[in-house]
């Protein structure tokens, strides 16, 4: 008997030391859409996914709000394990990522924290025919102005329209997405781009919850204009950020698994994400 408990208690001591997922952080069920394409590119990996769905939404917070928010689940995913954390919110990214990299990171000097707006728009220039694109977000991303710095970055013939939803979100999260009043904030907010700009012939959906209306999305498009989601994009991204960094694609575990944390309750949470991807999951509850 007391021969098993020591090689049980080894198993867990030895699986803990050996658990190093990527974590992939997001303010509520958006970071699903990254999550899922990182899954099929890298699927030897362990992720370990953070939903902070009690504070959601976060578009329309302050930076430092955000910033707060964003480092206390980067720090919760630190100290479980992850080296390796990827901030699968655009509002995250944009208002908090910089500060994390520049200040905090000197804590934590063998972790790294990536966001996913520079991998979008690296790519973005070569999409756009007309070089006329609209990037449709949150507020918080928006008033960031974080896409027209980075487009300018790669390229300065570029024309970018930035517009808020910020119904989409809500809509989203409260799983309404099918509604009549979800098609009507749809269709006001592409309309809008439209009439700004006729030339449009990309849009990026600047926020990882929006992929999970896109068929909605589309019903509003001209058949000509590219929708660009940006889990695919990020997920390419990762797989050559680990190719050019070796010691942290060693560092990162390799079972295959995938967990699931929230701080809501996690029974909602489990019933949203099915009705929202049709993921069959178990999550854990935590609070922040």
């Amino acid at each position: 008997m007391w021969l098993f408990l020591y090689f049980y208690f080894f198993k867990i001591q030895f699986h803990l030391k050996n658990y190093s997922p990527i974590g992939v952080f997001d303010s509520g069920y958006g970071g699903l859409t990254v999550l899922n394409e990182l899954i099929k590119k890298l699927p030897e990996n362990d992720f370990l996914y953070l939903g902070d769905n009690a504070r959601a939404p976060y578009g329309s917070r302050s930076f430092e709000i955000v910033y707060s928010f964003t480092l206390d689940a980067v720090q919760e995913l630190f100290s479980r394990g992850c080296k390796l954390v990827i901030l699968a919110c655009n509002t995250a990214s944009a208002k908090a990522l910089r500060n994390i990299q520049q200040k905090d990171l000197f804590d934590y000097p063998d972790h790294r924290v990536l966001g996913v707006i520079r991998p979008s728009t690296e790519i973005i220039e070569g999409l756009s025919k007309t070089k006329h694109v609209a990037v449709l977000a949150t507020e918080g991303t928006v008033s960031s102005n974080s896409y027209l710095i980075e487009i300018e970055k790669f390229s300065e013939k570029m024309s970018v329209i930035q517009h808020a939803c910020p119904m989409w979100v809500p809509l989203i999260e409260n799983g309404e997405i099918e509604s009549d009043g979800a098609l009507y904030f749809i269709k006001k907010e592409i309309d809008h781009i439209f009439h700004l700009d006729n030339l449009v012939d990309t849009i990026i959906l600047g926020c990882t919850h929006y992929p999970l209306i896109e068929a909605q999305i589309r019903k509003f498009v001209p058949n000509h204009v590219n929708i660009v989601s940006q889990g695919p994009i990020v997920a390419d991204s990762l797989k050559e950020y680990l190719l050019r960094h070796p010691q942290m694609d060693t560092a990162c575990s390799k079972n295959g698994q995938v967990d699931y944390l929230t701080t809501e309750q996690s029974d909602t949470f489990n019933t949203n994400v099915l009705k929202l991807t049709g993921d069959i999951i178990t999550s854990t509850k935590i609070k922040l």
